[in-house]
């Protein structure tokens, strides 16, 4: 239908003396941008067991709306035992962006820092660059409990030599205090259990600058 209407508009100008004029569509414009980068946690515990890995997920999305595809986005870590903010990965800016198998090895902070970009073309945009909001990744030591005979030992790993660990047990509805004990130079303890079936306890391992807190639960069979 538009090849028939372009025919007969020339065939008219043809007739009345008239030059055709060419129409061309309006060229692209080049938009200015802000834009937004997030972090989150995709997959994994917060706070993960020292050893295990987490998922991060970012994004950056432009102030129209769309993601922004062009520029790169870098993860960036920062510690305790490092203060400052150091580049971990560097990856193609999207609407989506996984940083896998990220591994503290003490409590973290992480944050996504996008370039910005600067248009090659008037078919391209300009981007701001951006950051996310720090994202708080926490570590707990790993503890592996073992019962021998009518004992309860324990091991707790990284850096927990002759620190207090906590025993708590039931009784009714709530825990109660039960032991305090300490590890020795490698980071273990020993302590009589209860011979008793259905003695409930907990083993509470306290946090630090390092790494964060926990508490365990066990019964006895």
């Amino acid at each position: 239908m538009r090849f028939t209407r372009l025919i007969a508009g020339l065939t008219t100008a043809g007739l009345l003396g008239l030059a055709p004029v060419a129409i061309s569509s309006p060229a692209q414009a080049t938009e200015n941008l802000t834009t937004t980068t997030t972090l989150e946690l995709a997959f994994g515990d917060n706070p993960i067991t020292y050893g295990d890995t987490a998922t991060l997920r970012g994004a950056v999305t432009g102030s129209d709306g769309g993601s922004a595809y062009d520029g790169t986005v870098t993860l960036y870590e920062y510690t305790v035992s490092n203060p400052t903010w150091v580049p971990v990965s560097t990856l193609d800016a999207s609407g989506y962006v996984g940083f896998p198998d990220v591994r503290p090895k003490v409590n973290a902070a992480y944050k996504a820092v996008y370039t910005g970009y600067t248009a090659t073309s008037t078919y391209e945009d300009n981007y701001t660059a951006s950051e996310s909001a720090p994202l708080n990744i926490g570590v707990k030591r790993k503890a592996v409990f073992k019962t021998p005979g009518l004992f309860l030992v324990g091991k707790i790993k990284p850096d927990f030599k002759r620190k207090k660990v906590v025993l708590k047990r039931k009784k009714g509805k709530k825990y109660v205090a039960w032991k305090k004990v300490r590890t020795n130079k490698l980071g273990v303890f020993r302590v009589k259990a209860p011979n008793k079936r259905g003695f409930k306890f907990s083993v509470t391992i306290p946090a630090d600058k390092k790494y964060s807190g926990f508490t365990d639960y066990y019964q006895v069979y």
